[in-house]
């Protein structure tokens, strides 16, 4: 193979891994609001159980109608850890925390994934970003923390520690669903990941199901469906294509464009204020995405 034929190519994966992650991205952007919905009428612990179930039953479909083939005990321990991060981890505590702050609030804490995506691509898929790209994703960190700090008062501390954690766990999970993803497929990796916490979710939804559903909303059920389907299950086939094909840390900035498409769904479908500083932050830390995709290579 010729040295221009590698460098079409590499450059045709690169293309085709940011409009992979794009597309992520974009059905993500769904989530807060969607989980903010839910959590509104059915307790936070069974929407986590509830998504997890309904898209791990997809997933085991998937994988019995392709015929997958099962992960190598090596595998195990990355699917181990992709389940506590995006399984389990992100969606329980920042279920909880939206019992305390808006979907706006939350979204905000979104624009510190992909440092935390990029620290995880690095420690656990051996990428090396140049200094410039440190340079926008801290930078976009920054304006998040603070922010999030200047709105420590009026806000909910409670909430604000709950999506942290939920971010960085999140992140975790995103770095290590994608090293995997090159060896064992991108929907591969997110449906075992889903099946092998299907039993301890379906346990969880069982134990925590209402007392009664005939008092939950339409727009409630919704919510439930999306973070089911969308959130838990389409979005991941995007996005973890799209971190093996363009990079971890690289596609990982993406996600900077995420609590932007959100804030416009939160004031859109739930009617929450935004605020003039959240909109600040949200447009400095798309700056920040672009400066890194620029002079980041």
């Amino acid at each position: 193979m010729s040295s221009k034929t590698i460098v079409n190519k590499l450059t045709e994966n690169s293309r085709s891994g940011w409009i992979n992650g794009f597309i992520g991205v974009l059905i993500f952007s769904g989530s807060l609001p969607a989980t903010r919905l839910a959590v509104i009428e059915f307790p936070a612990v069974f929407v986590t159980g509830t998504r997890a179930s309904i898209a791990g039953l997809l997933a085991l479909c998937l994988l019995l109608v392709f015929k997958e083939k099962r992960p190598t005990k090596q595998d195990l321990s990355s699917l181990i850890i992709v389940s506590a991060g995006v399984v389990v981890g992100f969606p329980l505590l920042s279920a909880l925390a939206l019992q305390y702050i808006t979907s706006a609030h939350s979204i905000v804490f979104l624009g510190m994934l992909p440092l935390t995506t990029a620290i995880f691509g690095v420690m656990r898929g051996g990428e090396r970003p140049n200094g410039a790209f440190w340079l926008f994703s801290v930078l976009g960190s920054l304006l998040v923390i603070g922010f999030a700090i200047s709105q420590g008062l009026s806000a909910s501390p409670i909430g604000d520690i709950l999506m942290l954690a939920a971010t960085i766990l999140c992140g975790l999970g995103y770095a290590e669903g994608a090293k995997l993803s090159k060896t064992l497929g991108g929907w591969q990796v997110i449906s075992w990941a889903l099946v092998l916490s299907l039993p301890f979710m379906a346990i969880i939804m069982f134990f925590k199901l209402p007392a009664s559903f005939t008092a939950i909303s339409i727009p409630a059920w919704i919510g439930l469906g999306y973070v089911s389907i969308f959130s838990m299950l389409i979005g991941f086939i995007f996005w973890y294509r799209g971190l093996a094909q363009g990079g971890i840390a690289a596609v990982g900035q993406l996600q900077l464009l995420q609590p932007f498409f959100g804030l416009i769904l939160a004031a859109t479908f739930l009617h929450e204020q935004v605020s003039t500083g959240m909109a600040g932050i949200t447009a400095g830390v798309i700056l920040c995405v672009a400066g890194s995709r620029k002079f980041g290579r």
